[in-house]
């Protein structure tokens, strides 16, 4: 997929991490999807107000410390597609879809 990279590296202390999961910190999914919005609003520079998770897949779980890459790519259709890597191993991707006119 080609389209604009945004870097995030996972900070060790995010507040996600407290109870999800003891001993073996984890990313929740959410906190993935709330990311990409965030790095949308960036690309499009404007809020992405009362848009919908078009569909949000998780591959590979996500720990303290490391470094991700979102691509995201405007479609044709006004929807924004995402991917999240970590290196060479896929974590995510989805979609993001503006409310109909």
């Amino acid at each position: 997929m080609s389209g604009t990279d945004f870097d995030w590296c996972v900070p060790a202390d995010h507040p996600a991490f407290a109870g999800h999961f003891p001993g073996r910190p984890i990313v929740p999914g959410v906190v993935l999807v709330d990311r990409a919005i965030l790095f949308a609003e960036q690309l499009l520079g404007r809020p992405v107000d009362n848009w919908q998770i078009g569909n949000a897949k998780f591959f590979s779980p996500v720990g303290p410390n490391e470094v991700l890459t979102f691509t995201l790519e405007r479609k044709a259709s006004g929807a924004i597609a995402f991917t999240v890597r970590a290196a060479t191993r896929d974590v995510a991707a989805g979609s993001l879809t503006p409310p109909a006119p």
